[in-house]
Order: structure tokens, then sequence, then C-alpha cells
């Protein structure tokens, strides 16, 4: 009976709040002498998003009453929560630049008519998406689009959130060749011992395969290594956005105590100066020879050239209908479905933003494993609180060779992998069937390094007894 009263106290609530509202034609668009970014805004500012996906929401004078106010505040954390839309209008506001994460979301939501809630345009009219707005949003984000990417994809897939790897990407031959020297130099550790190659090989697909790496005196990281492959699409690097370029990155392991643990660059440096030879070709590209910007530039553009272009799914997205498997195709399907590509998205399918682990369900208190200072995700780095637990979205390219998986390397197989993603992040618990099918879509994303189809000459077997020895 109770519950009964209540609800009858929210419903008379939203009712009386609808006669106070301002009323707004639902048929109602934006002119159509606007630019088309400023009808885009027009909607959604009209539309409320602020009111949910933001940090400063504009409440409505019910948020204050002890019934309504719970409902209110509770969609508007599980909003903020899911996207913070501020940083889009901003831009959309002087038609800036837009983040291929940004045009996904908002066009899987305008696709699946998802928003505002029933509950939110019952008293605010005029907020619902009417098939005119959604033909001017769908209508600019392809647009967006097609200038955002450049790719000249056919007409048929020209709409689609993951683009193919470029083909190739400028490069200064010369560095990179320093780059790849440096790269797998173990003179860059204290005791010599250790490389990036030896956390990031190439033979194994750019990752060792290890839940976490080894280090120096084989001290164990507290995170997954991400693969290098096509590192260079990541809008950030390292699972905490702490590197802003692959330089930056480059910087990072020489000087970690777990990793190389060398004191500074300096005492590299003075390493790398015995090596004569090495001095005098580095001295021929770079004027003021070893530096550590210098030697984290060779690094970063050799890593410019560890792109995995040609995969059978590239070559459907551009034009080939035979490149894939019905059941292949049914995948990907799935996968735009489920919202995976809300976030997986571009041609790294990944790398573009932090994500909430755990966003429709609790994995930390699912896991069954203590916590750590890794598992605070961006949140080590801004000390915000919606950052906890937060992380740069990983690249797909290749995954099926990049085992084992999320930052904290717990789940050891695709199947695994993709199953508990539907669950914790969009809160649906797929079909073995449908398991399969995404699994098929995603070993499509193989790509071809230099010519050649990437692979992982290394046993599965090997790499876990050495871990479980550790």
């Amino acid at each position: 009976m109770k519950k009964l009263v209540k609800w009858c106290a929210v419903l008379l609530l939203v009712a009386a709040a609808a006669m106070v509202v301002v009323y707004r034609a639902v048929n109602q668009v934006p002119s159509p002498e606007l630019p088309q970014y400023e009808q885009v805004y027009e909607i959604f500012e009209e539309g409320g998003c602020l009111s949910c996906h933001s940090s400063d929401p504009k409440l409505p004078f019910y948020a204050k009453l002890p019934v309504a106010g719970k409902i209110v505040m509770k969609d508007i954390d599980s909003g903020y929560r899911a996207y913070d839309i501020r940083p889009f209008m901003d831009a959309l506001k002087v038609d800036g630049e837009f983040s291929p994460v940004d045009l996904a979301k908002i066009e899987k939501v305008v696709l699946d008519d998802r928003m505002p809630m029933p509950k939110y345009y019952l008293v605010h009219w005029g907020s619902s998406l009417t098939e005119a707005k959604r033909e001017i949003v769908l209508g600019w984000i392809l647009k967006e689009r097609a200038e955002m990417y450049a790719d000249n994809l056919p007409e048929s897939r020209a709409g689609e959130p993951v683009r193919p790897i470029d083909s190739a990407l400028e490069v200064d031959e010369a560095k990179a060749a320093l780059g790849f020297a440096l790269f797998h130099d173990p003179r860059l550790s204290v005791d010599n011992t250790v490389s990036c190659a030896t956390c990031h090989a190439l033979e194994t697909a750019g990752v060792d395969n290890h839940q976490y790496s080894h280090g120096v005196d084989d001290q164990l990281g507290g995170v997954n290594a991400p693969t290098v492959y096509n590192a260079v699409y990541n809008f950030v690097q390292f699972w905490d956005g702490r590197a802003k370029t692959l330089a930056d990155q480059a910087a990072g392991p020489p000087l970690n105590p777990v990793e190389m643990a060398s004191e500074s660059f300096d005492q590299i440096i003075a390493k790398l100066k015995e090596d004569k030879k090495f001095v005098k070709a580095f001295y021929a590209v770079y004027a003021d020879g070893l530096t550590e910007a210098n030697i984290t530039d060779a690094i970063e553009e050799f890593e410019r050239t560890l792109i995995t272009p040609d995969s059978r799914f590239d070559q459907w997205l551009r034009g080939d209908d035979s490149a894939l498997t019905a059941e292949e195709l049914e995948g990907y399907e799935l996968f735009k479905k489920y919202d995976c590509a809300t976030c997986h998205v571009g041609q790294n399918l990944g790398g573009h933003s932090y994500e909430l682990m755990g966003l429709r369900r609790h994995y930390f208190a699912d896991r069954g494993l203590e916590l750590t200072i890794e598992d605070n995700g961006r949140y080590k780095e801004t000390q915000l609180e919606r950052d906890r637990h937060r992380f740069k979205v990983p690249g797909l390219r290749n995954v099926e060779h990049t085992w084992p998986y999320y930052h904290d390397g717990t789940r050891e197989t695709l199947e695994e992998a993709v199953r508990d993603m539907a669950i914790y992040q969009s809160d649906v618990e797929m079909t073995e069937t449908e398991i399969d099918k995404v699994v098929s879509f995603l070993k499509t994303l193989t790509g071809k390094y230099k010519g050649e189809l990437l692979t992982n000459d290394t046993s599965r077997d090997v790499i876990h007894d050495h871990d479980h020895d550790h």
C-alpha cells in the first residue's frame, strides 16, 4: 500500500510539473538557415542533455521534493557516470574538434531512441527527438566522420564508427632506424637485461602475454602491458593516460624502478656513449646528439611504423564484400548492438577515451581480488573521484594475439573477455552463440605488419607456467 501511495505521489508531481513547463511544439526543429552544427547544438540543448550528463546539472524544482528528488538524483548520477556531454557541447557550440567516441555514443543513443528518458520528457515537452531532429543529428555525424577520417570509404561503409588503418604513415626513416635499435637495446635498463622489446616483442604481437610484465630482478609490474602495435592512434598512452605522446611514454619505463630501473637518462646516455659507432649514427641524425628528448623522439618515430593495416575487416570496410563470412558480419552487428562500438571506435577500435570499468555492474566487487593502486586508473593522475576506475580504452586490433585481457590481465581468452565486457559494461548476458560470433569478428581485426599477417609465436603453456612460478 505504501509503495502504491509513493508512486501515486510521483505521478501527481509529474503531472503538476507538466502544467507549469512552457510548452514547446514537439515538431519544432531548428531553422535550416543555421549552420548544421548550430542546429545540432540547439537540439541537444533543448533536449536537456546537460541536465543529467554533466558535473553541474541544471536541477528542476521537483529535484528538491522527497520522492521525486531521489529518482531525479539517481538518474543524474547514472547519466554522469556514463557520459559527460559538456566537452562535446562546448566543442559543438563553436564547431570545434570532436572525439570519435562522442560521435559514436550520440549516434547510438539517437538510433536506439534511448534519450531522453520517458520520465524526463513527460515534464519537458519538446525534448524528445522527432524523426526530423534525428535526421539532422545523424546527417551531421555522417558529415563529421567523413571529414575526420578522409578515408573515402564507399557509401555503404561511410557511416561505420570503425575505420580502416592507414596503409602507411609519414615517417623519418633515419630516426625510425635509431628508434628500432633503442627499442631493442637493454642498455636502457640499469643492469642491461631489459629492453622495451622485453615486454613488447614485435614477434608476439607487441605484448609479452603475461598478466604482469617482468622487469629487472624479475620484479612484477602492476598492470597488463598493452600492445605497441597501432599505439600511434591512441589519444594518450598508458592505461591511466599519464603520457600524452609516444615520446612521453618512452621516457617512463627506463626510469621506473620495477621495469628498467635506471637512475636517470644521464646514466643511460653515459652507457650509450661508450658505443662510438652508435654515437656517430646518432649525431648523423640529431645535431645535438644523445639527449633524453632525442632518444624518446627516435623511439616514437619507430613506433609510428608499428601499424597493421589490411586486415580482413579493413578489406570489408573498403568495399570487399567477400572479405568476411556471414558469421563474422553478424558478430560485428552484435558488437555494435551491445554498445561495444561506442567506445571501441576509430582505426584502432579504442584508445580515444577513458571509460569506467564496471559501468553497469560492479566489476571490482565481483572480481574477488584486493584493490591495488593501478585499479584506480585515471584517478591516479587527476584525483577526481569521477575518474576512479576509469581507464584508457584499449585498442582491439590484433586482439586474438594479445592475451591476457583487461588492465589487470584477469581474462585469458577472448570468449571470457567478451562475455564479461557485455555484463559489466552493457548489462547484457550474451548467449554462447552470440559470443562466438563476436569473437569471430574480432579475429578479422588481425592485420599485416610489413606486408605479412601478424602472428604470435609464443606458446601459451610456456607463458602460463612461467607466470605461475612467480
